[in-house]
């Protein structure tokens, strides 16, 4: 029990207890696969709250977009990854055989640039088989990273090392709780941690990391690109739900996005089954903050996009006559609605996240006019890539190698602008 308390907050990404809804029946539901009491968890939860019910643990920061912010051309979008690959190789901490515990930085590190570059091979922008180089070499290092852990999972480094990072900070607490409990064979091998002790929290870089080997996958047949995906996924699928909507969420993305290139419908049944127990139930269906998760830390506007992205890709692989699509279409579409709003009319609260959400929710929708304008969808697109190209006109870099990848390879396929 009294190790059980202690990593209670393992791998929050603000290590903060409030990161969750604090109510040991929504643990033993979620665990229990029980939806009915789920719910009844969270009205609990709800009235807990009161009034705070969907504010976030910090207060939005809202990027005003220029009035006359012009959104990057063609031929910027072109040669745009090119200057990147510098600051790629500057960053690039990532080495088969390096030892974990010095590690200050996660695995979702690796799994960003993955994403980033395979975005710039499908675009063709200037470098793709430099890029292509690159997203192969962060490859090689999480699938000996995920094969020095034993466990299926692409794991957390057991580092001890200083860093002001808030992930790796708490990391380190939880070893050193680990290892003074007693217990830490049962969470660390090889200088990895390959389990979270029921926190849930591994399922965030296990999710980033899984996608951006399916990415890989995709654009290059390598099947043992695809069998690493494919452990993160069975590792996935076997999770016990927790209390953090987003860490859950992690998960759906992952299953939704195995089945879309597996078509093995385990996948999708286990993605719609954490999505309906894990992830939508803590969003809130009435009172003035609508469609946001009611819990202060997953409020927060780049957890809500997460949890879009994921209900998106579940969307996008789902038969249109599926019993359970109405439910996730609707969602979606209420979280949509609630931030979109905001982004357009307030400005940018959250760039990565929300641009690749917006993406994703861009194509799957993109023959459904109405959705895309009642959710505000291509609207709050058009702000943040608007923000996104003045901010690197003035020489900034302004998101990670993934959204930055992806962020190119979409401006790169727009028609040409006219004479």
């Amino acid at each position: 029990m009294a190790f059980c308390l202690m990593v209670c907050g393992f791998l929050t990404c603000c290590g903060r207890s409030k990161a969750v809804l604090p109510t040991s029946e929504l643990a033993k539901a979620l665990a229990e696969n029980n939806l009915d009491a789920v719910h009844a968890a969270v009205v609990k939860g709800r009235e807990a709250l009161g009034k705070k019910a969907g504010e976030p643990e910090e207060p939005d920061e809202f990027r005003p977009i220029p009035v006359d912010a012009k959104l990057m051309s063609r031929d910027e979008a072109q040669r745009g990854f090119t200057p990147h690959f510098a600051t790629l190789e500057q960053m690039r901490w990532w080495r088969t055989g390096i030892d974990p515990t010095t590690l200050t930085a996660p695995l979702r590190g690796p799994a960003s640039v993955i994403v980033g570059n395979v975005a710039a091979v499908r675009a063709k922008l200037d470098g793709a088989d430099r890029s292509l180089s690159m997203a192969k070499n962060a490859a090689e290092f999480l699938i000996w990273a995920q094969e020095q852990a034993g466990s299926g999972v692409y794991p957390f480094p057991a580092a001890r090392g200083k860093t002001k990072a808030r992930a790796m900070e708490v990391a380190k607490r939880f070893i050193a709780s680990a290892e003074k409990a007693g217990k830490l064979e049962t969470v660390v091998r090889n200088g990895w941690a390959f389990d979270d002790a029921g926190d849930g929290g591994l399922q965030f870089d296990n999710g980033e990391c899984g996608v951006a080997m399916l990415n890989l996958y995709e654009i290059t047949k390598d099947q043992r690109y695809l069998d690493s995906a494919r452990k993160s996924a069975d590792w996935a699928a076997g999770r016990v739900l927790c209390p953090n909507w987003n860490y859950n969420s992690f998960s759906v993305f992952l299953l939704a996005r195995m089945f879309a290139v597996t078509h093995e419908a385990k996948y999708l049944d286990d993605a719609i089954l954490k999505a309906r127990l894990g992830v939508i139930p803590g969003q809130l269906t009435d009172g003035p903050r609508i469609g946001r998760w009611m819990d202060p830390h997953n409020a927060r506007p780049a957890y809500h996009y997460i949890m879009m992205r994921a209900l998106a890709q579940l969307v996008a692989v789902m038969a249109p006559d599926h019993v359970a699509r109405p439910e996730i279409v609707m969602a979606l579409s209420g979280g949509l609605k609630t931030r979109n709003a905001e982004m357009v009319a307030e400005g940018v609260m959250n760039k990565d996240h929300a641009l690749e959400s917006l993406l994703l929710v861009n194509q799957v929708f993109k023959s459904d006019a109405a959705f895309l304008r009642d959710t505000q969808s291509s609207s709050a697109l058009d702000a943040i890539c608007r923000l996104v190209s003045e901010e690197v006109r003035r020489g900034k870099q302004p998101l990670s190698p993934g959204a930055w990848g992806l962020f190119l390879e979409f401006v790169s396929s727009r028609p040409a602008a006219g004479p």
